[in-house]
């Protein structure tokens, strides 16, 4: 037997093997998780490209053609924080901090990326929130925005950026405002007037507490003057003598020693004497 024989080879392995490795590298090139959070834009090369009439493609494993790309978004709630400068009513520099809470509209994710693309932070949040935050606290004073109106501001930024990002397939979940910084000299100045007016706020509570106070007491005084005159009107002659009488009786009837001499007081009325 001849040890150099050659082995022999099925005809059809080398293509089998071929269509094994095509198939390999198929699913390699067409195989996508996506993570948890977000969400992927489909990208068809030849098939029209970015695909916005379908829902984007969500958490979990995905196959596609090896031709085609997909584009992964963020879609859990993401966090902005701005600092800027902004004018007041009257020109003055205001320094506002604000976050913004935002994420993009899942159903829209195609359109968002064919339009705005992956940088629409940079391209469309933070002018959107800019603009609006120097056109809402353009409309007050200083001393507004530090004190009264901060709230309102807030809310106002919120509604008028949010009113912008609603046509550019971004949520806007909600704006805070963090901080304001004022000049130091009219955050001083605004202060010392602050201060003030609550001094002032004080005095005339304790200048109303005082005048409701004098004003009981008046009535007080008045109700029992009132009270008497009524109470001296009603006690004449004969109404004393019966009064004089009834205790007359009672203290006759008491147990205790005492002398009663008839007819010798005021208007005729007995005389008590005390113990003997």
């Amino acid at each position: 037997m001849n040890n150099n024989q050659s082995l022999n080879i099925p005809k059809g392995l080398p293509l089998i093997i071929i269509i094994a490795v095509v198939v390999i590298v198929f699913i390699s090139k067409s195989a996508l998780t996506i993570d948890s959070g977000k969400a992927g834009v489909l990208y068809k090369t030849f098939d029209g490209g970015v695909v916005t009439d379908e829902p984007a493609l969500g958490e979990g494993f995905h196959l596609i053609a090896p031709w085609n790309k997909v584009i992964v978004y963020e879609v859990r709630q993401q966090e902005l924080f701005e600092k800027m400068k902004v004018l007041s009513s009257n020109g003055l520099d205001i320094i506002l901090e604000v976050t913004a809470w935002y994420l993009p509209q899942k159903d829209k994710i195609g359109r968002l990326h064919q339009q705005k693309g992956q940088s629409y932070l940079e391209s469309v949040i933070k002018p959107s929130l800019r603009s609006a935050a120097r056109s809402v606290v353009g409309r007050y004073t200083p001393e507004q925005i530090y004190s009264s109106k901060r709230d309102v501001i807030q809310e106002e930024i919120f509604a008028e950026t949010k009113k912008i990002l609603d046509d550019q397939f971004i949520q806007l979940n909600d704006v805070l405002v963090r901080d304001v910084t004022l000049p130091p000299t009219i955050k001083t100045a605004i202060e010392n007037k602050l201060k003030q007016e609550q001094e002032f706020l004080e005095y005339e509570f304790r200048l109303e507490k005082a005048h409701k106070e004098a004003e009981r007491q008046k009535i007080d005084a008045e109700g029992k003057a009132i009270a008497n005159k009524i109470l001296s009107e009603s006690l004449t002659d004969k109404i004393l003598m019966e009064k004089g009488i009834e205790a007359t009786k009672e203290l006759s009837s008491s147990p205790n020693a005492k002398v009663i001499v008839i007819g010798s007081g005021k208007a005729g009325l007995p005389i008590i004497l005390g113990n003997q």
